[in-house]
């Protein structure tokens, strides 16, 4: 086994083109393995990282929306943490609630005030108090949840805007800024984050995961204020930094899913999948890491669109399927697709859906396969 901690420093909200642009995330780029095109199972949190945890899609695990964090199959998928406490670790949540990721294998789960903590602040002293306590020789996983743009976000737009506000979607330029500097606290606080692990030398035993669960809508599509309504990519491409001190840095453009990182992290350190549990859906990507070619997996996601309610339905209602090439939407509760050629209008502004292409059928079929719970 790899003798390495884990360290997961997950930026809530953080959007790709903002790290493609930023100084901070960039400087990451010579000391990583980037993934240019990681794409989330949920536009939400919870979903999301319920995915990322167990590796496996909410349709299998049951933890599919906002309201299913209960209904996850603790018994039939084993989440990282387990593995990883299994495996002697110390095991140390920080999250923004009690609902965002699986709690069992946690030896400490603790909920930060997300409108008065200094997250920098809190995390720097965890990082120093776990090392110091841990050098007996014990590994340790932290899981560090950066909640602040979650939190300006909700404030800011969540509480004065509905999905439909005229007044939010013409004002881009304030929404742009307002995102811009909810970001440029993620930024101090990574740099904060990242030098403490670096004064530490955790950088030398440790695999890190910078990672986000989801980007935020500044009002490119009406409809979505924020999160959690659509699945254009705005919100479901995402970044992924993985961090080893054996690994050579590199950028990976092929499309991977945010399901992935638990199996790569598994076999980076040795670790073999539990047979008495389901086989997870995602994949290591260890191959790509290490500078070999693989398939390139389709990434299926969901979500609830709320339409004119106050509260996302219990169930999703709104699935896509796509490849680096290719995206196809299926809007259940109307009975409409689209579908979006990526390399040419990676906005997704053009339907092509009904056009006479034959990847139309190819992704249908595969969107009809992947939602259906095993």
């Amino acid at each position: 086994m790899n003798q390495k901690n884990v360290i997961i420093i997950m930026i809530d909200g953080g959007r790709l083109d903002r790290a493609l642009r930023s100084q901070v995330f960039n400087s990451l780029k010579s000391k990583s393995v980037f993934f240019t095109q990681s794409i989330t199972y949920g536009p939400h949190t919870i979903a999301a990282m319920h995915a990322t945890f167990s590796g496996s899609y909410g349709t299998r695990t049951g933890t599919n929306s906002y309201w299913s964090t209960f209904k996850f199959k603790k018994d039939k998928f084993k989440t990282l943490t387990e593995y990883l406490k299994e495996n002697n670790y110390y095991t140390h949540a920080d999250v923004i609630n009690e609902l965002v990721v699986p709690k069992q294998g946690f030896d400490n789960f603790i909920v930060h005030d997300e409108l008065n903590d200094n997250l920098a602040l809190r995390h720097k002293e965890l990082l120093h108090e776990t090392a110091t306590k841990l050098r007996s020789g014990q590994n340790f996983f932290l899981y560090l949840h950066y909640s602040k743009i979650h939190t300006g976000i909700m404030n800011q737009v969540l509480k004065v805007y509905n999905n439909f506000s005229k007044e939010y979607y013409d004002n881009r330029e304030q929404n742009d800024k307002r995102y811009d500097l909810l970001f440029n606290g993620a930024e101090i606080y990574l740099e904060t984050v990242l030098a403490q692990i670096n004064d530490l030398q955790l950088d030398k035993n440790s695999i890190i995961l910078v990672m986000s669960d989801h980007g935020v809508s500044v009002g490119e599509k009406f409809g979505e204020r924020a999160y959690g309504a659509f699945c254009y990519d705005y919100t479901l491409r995402t970044f992924t930094y993985f961090m080893a001190d054996d690994f050579t840095p590199k950028q990976v453009t092929q499309q991977v899913r945010t399901i992935d990182f638990m199996p790569t992290i598994l076999e980076y350190l040795g670790i073999n999948l539990d047979s008495k549990y389901e086989k997870p859906d995602g994949i290591s990507l260890m191959p790509l890491i290490n500078g070999r070619t693989m398939p390139e997996p389709i990434a299926y996601s969901e979500t609830g669109n709320p339409l004119d309610k106050k509260e996302p339905p219990k169930e999703p209602n709104t699935k896509s399927i796509r490849t680096s090439k290719w995206k196809f939407i299926y809007n259940q509760h109307n009975d409409t697709k689209e579908l979006y050629d990526l390399e040419n209008d990676p906005n997704e502004e053009k339907n092509l859906i009904g056009t006479g292409l034959d990847i139309e059928k190819t992704l249908w079929q595969e969107l009809d396969r992947l939602q259906k719970p095993s």
